[in-house]
């Protein structure tokens, strides 16, 4: 598993693939966000009908599924980029949100309750 590059390189990256093409014009927030659910959704088709460990798929299924989460980070990494959110930032903020609505303490009985 590759640890180089930063989210930040990448949606430069993936700017300028944008900007080389002209391709701006057509990334209005709406649009992007369509699209993140239109992949999302592409990607659930990968796993509609099984329930698999993670270990039982094949080199060219991974390749596969790893392709339609790239097409979601893709389009949230522009809409990010439309709507000037700092994504890293933003998700660093929603794990510290989640930690104290979801203390460490309570995980067992949140688990238990069926939540």
């Amino acid at each position: 598993m590759s640890t180089s590059g930063s989210l930040y390189e990448l949606q430069r990256l993936l700017d300028r693939f944008i900007a080389q093409r002209g391709w701006e014009r057509y990334h209005r927030p709406k649009n992007l966000a369509m699209s993140v659910a239109i992949e999302a959704a592409e990607l659930m088709e990968h796993f509609q009908w099984c329930d698999r460990d993670p270990q039982t798929f094949s080199p060219q299924e991974r390749e596969a599924i790893g392709e339609e989460m790239a097409d979601v980070l893709h389009y949230l990494l522009r809409l990010a980029s439309v709507l000037q959110i700092d994504l890293y930032e933003a998700s660093r903020k929603k794990i510290a949100k989640n930690q104290e609505r979801f203390p460490v303490e309570l995980a067992d009985s949140i688990r238990k309750s069926g939540c």
